[in-house]
């Protein structure tokens, strides 16, 4: 009988799979060893891998790309990356690379883009398209944007009054999108999204605000709901909803010419993943076209706003087995040298599942197990997958530790956390390392971060 960690996942998955692969059970990420790192660095450990964020970005253009082709699609593509997912440096620098455009979500956001512009990564004539309800500095800072030069900066106004600041301060004239309340899905707790304006207010409201206003030129429609771009009856009607105000926009407003799809193009959180992205981004394409074509109205140019799909798979997070502790007669308890709700709190808020591998011991038994955190809150835990209800991991024995991973990690982690803050138990954020690959394909490594240190912390608390 085949009881090896590594029969399991064989048995179980379509494995090797993309970027993940086991050789003299070892784990490799994207063909980096894994056991080497932590050899070298130690655990807790969080890695960015940064080309798989120009990759996705690469994947994305060329199936959109495709689909225009195989449509006979007469607009264009345009890819951004939506900045909220992970503000950091090099992963923002790394995206940019790709000749892609930024979405904003606050204030601060702007200022990122000019710090950007002032080092040569970001030019005037990229794609600046601002999100989010709006405070007035927001606001003050787009219009700053725009009278230094930024002439493809698109504010998306979120409601009615926004338009009026800009009627107030605004010098010259600017360019413009209005974002469509989408109704949300029929079991969630509020039908109609708080951000945007009403389907049934949009045509409305361009007549009497923009349509002969001097000022403005209303180039884009923005459309976006929370589950994500997938193959529901939700989304489909959802998303023809938003091409007919679109068409019906165009017929009155010549100067139209961009839907905005938004983000939620998932990733791979689980072996598992099935997700056709091919099938998809050629129905959204073949969907945009058909009511055009039935309306008479000209295509529009394509935007998304990809945060996680860019950004997410170039992460992991590993840590190292502390101690096993066996409570009762079932659960055996695996604790680890860190807290899953501060590290990876998306586990601990939303329940959300990732690729969960060992580094080491592929070759060992496995058992069930319940993984525990270092905090003493009760919800630092971690005991299923997506595609059943528990999780295994090699047995553990006296001669080396096990060290596991968390995969696909790269998005939103340090956002909700707080990077640099305090923690819960004041445990440390885990050290950073960036990987990259040099011209001839070889990995480069730079530490971004060390491990939080205790005055670092007491500092913040005032100590």
């Amino acid at each position: 009988m085949k009881n090896r960690y590594i029969d399991l996942i064989e048995q179980t998955f379509y494995f090797p799979q993309e970027g993940f692969d086991v050789n003299n059970g070892l784990l490799d990420f994207n063909g980096v060893p894994l056991m080497e790192l932590v050899k070298e660095y130690g655990t807790p450990l969080r890695i960015s891998y940064l080309p798989k964020i120009s990759s996705q970005i690469q994947k994305a253009k060329r199936i959109f790309n495709e689909a225009i082709k195989a449509n006979n699609y007469e607009g264009k593509y345009h890819y951004s990356y939506c900045t909220k997912a992970s503000h950091f440096s090099f992963v923002v620098e790394e995206a940019l690379k790709n000749d892609i455009h930024i979405e904003t979500s606050s204030a601060f956001d702007i200022n990122l883009v000019e710090n950007l512009t002032a080092k040569g990564k970001i030019n005037t004539s990229q794609f600046i398209i601002c999100n989010g309800f709006k405070t007035d500095e927001y606001k003050a800072n787009i219009l700053r944007l725009h009278q230094n030069g930024f002439n493809n900066i698109i504010p998306i106004l979120d409601n009615k009054p926004e338009v009026n600041y800009y009627q107030q301060h605004l010098e010259g004239k600017m360019k413009i999108g209005i974002r469509i309340a989408a109704d949300e899905e029929p079991n969630y707790q509020f039908y109609t999204s708080r951000l945007g304006i009403r389907y049934n207010d949009i045509l409305e409201f361009y007549i009497e605000n923009i349509k002969d206003n001097p000022k403005f030129e209303l180039k884009m429609l923005h459309f976006f709901i929370n589950t994500g771009i997938k193959d529901s009856t939700y989304y489909w009607s959802e998303l023809n909803k938003a091409i007919r105000v679109y068409t019906n926009l165009k017929k009155i407003c010549p100067e139209l010419e961009y839907i905005n799809i938004g983000g939620g193009l998932p990733i791979r959180l689980g072996l598992h993943s099935d997700y056709n992205y091919e099938y998809m981004l050629g129905e959204v394409v073949k969907a945009i076209k058909a009511t055009c074509d039935e309306k008479g109205i000209p295509v529009p140019d394509i935007f998304t706003e990809f945060g996680t799909f860019t950004v997410g798979e170039s992460g992991a997070t590993i840590f190292s087995v502390l101690a096993e502790k066996r409570q009762n007669d079932i659960e055996d308890w695996y604790m680890i040298d860190g807290s899953l709700m501060t590290t990876l709190p998306d586990i601990w808020g939303m329940n959300q599942r990732f690729i969960l591998l060992p580094v080491n011991k592929w070759e060992k038994e496995y058992q069930k197990v319940n993984i525990g955190g270092l905090s003493c809150d009760i919800g630092d835990y971690y005991n299923s997958e997506t595609h059943q209800h528990q999780v295994f991991l090699p047995v553990i024995d006296d001669n080396e530790p096990l060290y596991f991973g968390f995969f696909h990690t790269g998005a939103y982690q340090e956002s909700i956390s707080g990077y640099g803050g305090t923690k819960h138990c004041l445990i440390p954020a885990p050290k950073m390392l960036l990987i990259n690959r040099d011209e001839e394909g070889n990995l480069t490594k730079q530490i971004f971060s060390e491990e939080q240190e205790p005055g670092a912390m007491l500092k913040i608390l005032g100590y």
